[in-house]
C-alpha cells in the first residue's frame, strides 16, 4: 500500500483552520509521529490548506489531505484520503460530493494517491456528526457490519471509527478488529493522554491525535511514545 500506511501507528491530525505556533509544529513534526494528516470539518479553505502544508513541509514526513471540501484541493501532498461517511444521513457525504469531485477533476487525479476511507462518526455532538447529518445511534452490530461493509463489500483500504473529541468505546473497536481482514482499522477521538493513547493503540492499527495538540502539546507529544513502545 502506498506510503507504506500498514506501518503507521500514530499520526497527527492538523486542523487548517486553527492555529499552531511554529514551534509547536516542529515538536509535532519531529515527534516521531509516523504521518501527519491535514483536515477539518469547518473553515477550511484553500489558502489556509496551502500555508499548512508549505509550513509541515520543511519536515521530512509524510503528509496527507484528508478532503472535506473541493475547494480546498490543494497540490503537493503525498497521499489524499477520500472520506466516506458509511452512517451519513446526507447522501453528500456518501456519494455526492465524491461524484461532483470526479466530474470536474477525474481525468487530473493521480489514483494511485487516492485512498478512500470507510468512516463511521460515533459522536453526535460533534462537528462532523451535524455536517453530515450521521446516525450515532449505533449498536455494536450495527457497527460490525459497517467494518465489513468497508472491508469486504466496497474493500476500502481504510475503516475509520472517528469519536471526534471523546474516548470511544474500546471493545467495539477491538471487536471492529477482529471482523477486518483487509481494511486498516483507524481509531480517532478523545486521545488527549499517553494512557488513552496506549488503549486505543491495542485496539486499533493506527491511532490518530488531534485536538491534544491545541490543548496540551506535551500530553500530545507524549502520545508518540507511549504507543512506539508497543512496537
Amino acid at each position: 500500500m502506498s506510503l507504506q500506511i500498514r506501518g503507521w501507528k500514530h499520526v497527527f491530525k492538523l486542523d487548517p483552520a486553527r492555529s499552531l505556533h511554529d514551534d509547536a509544529l516542529e515538536r509535532v513534526c519531529l515527534s516521531g509521529t509516523d504521518a501527519i494528516i491535514v483536515g477539518g470539518s469547518s473553515d477550511i479553505s484553500y489558502d489556509n490548506t496551502v500555508d499548512l502544508l508549505s509550513r509541515i513541509r520543511r519536515y521530512e514526513l509524510p503528509c496527507v489531505l484528508e478532503i472535506s471540501t473541493t475547494e480546498a484541493i490543494v497540490p503537493g501532498f503525498d497521499l489524499y484520503f477520500i472520506p466516506v461517511v458509511l452512517n451519513a444521513g446526507n447522501t453528500e457525504w456518501i456519494t455526492g460530493q465524491h461524484q461532483r469531485a470526479l466530474r470536474d477533476y477525474g481525468s487530473l487525479l493521480r489514483w494511485e494517491q487516492m485512498i478512500p476511507e470507510g468512516y463511521v462518526i460515533l459522536n453526535e455532538n460533534c462537528t462532523a456528526a451535524a455536517l453530515t447529518e450521521a446516525d450515532c445511534n449505533l449498536t455494536e452490530q450495527d457497527i460490525m457490519a459497517y467494518a465489513r461493509m468497508a472491508d469486504k463489500l466496497f474493500r476500502m483500504p481504510i475503516f475509520y471509527m472517528e469519536y471526534s473529541g471523546v474516548f470511544g468505546n474500546m471493545e467495539w473497536v477491538q471487536q471492529a478488529a477482529k471482523v477486518i481482514q483487509g481494511a486498516q482499522l483507524f481509531y480517532g477521538g478523545g486521545i488527549d493522554s499517553p494512557e488513552k493513547a496506549l488503549q486505543a493503540s491495542a485496539a486499533a492499527d493506527t491511532i490518530v491525535v488531534g485536538n491534544v495538540v491545541y490543548d496540551n502539546l506535551e500530553q500530545a507529544i507524549a502520545t508518540v511514545a507511549a504507543v512506539k513502545v508497543t512496537l
